[in-house]
C-alpha cells in the first residue's frame, strides 16, 4: 500500500511516494527523478515495484518541487541539492539507512550530497557522465569515489556515458545490454524490454542484499 507525503523545502513542496516493504525492512532507498521527467520513469517504477519484497527494502520516490509545481524546467542543481538536503530529515525518519539514489540528474544529486548526509550508499541509474557526444565533458568527479558503497546502473547505449567508459575503482558498475538513457531498448535488440527491467531490478536487489547495517 503506498504512501504519499508533502515535505516544505526551501524551494517549495516536495512530495515522497513510500513503497514500504513492511517490518522486516533493512534499508530505505530514496530515489530521485530526471530532469526530463518525472517518478514514472520505467526503471524508478520497476525498483518500487520489485525492492520491497526482493530485498526488504521500502522504496521512496521523491519528486522534487519544481516538478510538483507543475514546472517544466528544473532549476540550477545547487536548488535540486538544497532541495534534497532539506527533505532528507524525512527519508530518515523510519530509522533505517538510506541508500541516496536517482536517475539520470536525480544520480547526480545524490552522488554529489550522499556524504554529507551520511548516507548509507548510493544508487546511480543512468548517471549522465558527460553531455552526448562530449566525452571531454566528465562529471566522474561527482561519484562518492572509495568508502562509499556505489552501484551504476547503465544502458549499454546510453550516449550519457557508456558502461566502458566509467573509471575505474570505487563503485560497481551493472550494464544493460542494448539499453539507452531511459533504459529502453530498440525493436531490434536480442532483447526484451521485460529482460531489460529485470536486469536493473535485480542488479540492484542482489547488490542490496550484499550491503551490511550496523544491526547485522
Amino acid at each position: 500500500m503506498t504512501q504519499t507525503e508533502t515535505i516544505p523545502t526551501g524551494a517549495g513542496d516536495a512530495r515522497i511516494t513510500w513503497y514500504p516493504a513492511g517490518p522486516g525492512a533493512r534499508f530505505v532507498v530514496a530515489l530521485g527523478h530526471g530532469a526530463g521527467g518525472g517518478i514514472e520513469a520505467r526503471d524508478l517504477q520497476a525498483l518500487a515495484a520489485h525492492l520491497p519484497r526482493a530485498a526488504a527494502a521500502t522504496v521512496a520516490l521523491v519528486e522534487q518541487p519544481w516538478r510538483v509545481a507543475g514546472r517544466k524546467l528544473a532549476p540550477a542543481p545547487k536548488t535540486l541539492d538544497a532541495a534534497w538536503r532539506d527533505l532528507w530529515p524525512a527519508l530518515r525518519a523510519p530509522g533505517l539507512p538510506v541508500v541516496a539514489g536517482g536517475r539520470s540528474a536525480g544520480a547526480r544529486v545524490a552522488c554529489r550530497t550522499a556524504r554529507d548526509l551520511d548516507a548509507h550508499a548510493v544508487l546511480a541509474l543512468a548517471f549522465p557522465l558527460h553531455p552526448p557526444g562530449r566525452p571531454e565533458k566528465s562529471r566522474a568527479d561527482e561519484l562518492p569515489g572509495g568508502g562509499l558503497p556505489t552501484l551504476v546502473v547503465q544502458g549499454g547505449n546510453d550516449s550519457f556515458g557508456k558502461p566502458a567508459e566509467f573509471p575505474r575503482g570505487g563503485h560497481r558498475v551493472v550494464e544493460v545490454p542494448w539499453a539507452d538513457h531511459s533504459f529502453a531498448v530498440p525493436k531490434r535488440a536480442a532483447t526484451t524490454q521485460e529482460d531489460a527491467l529485470r536486469t536493473v531490478a535485480d542488479g540492484v536487489a542482489a547488490w542490496l542484499g550484499g550491503l551490511r547495517t550496523d544491526r547485522e
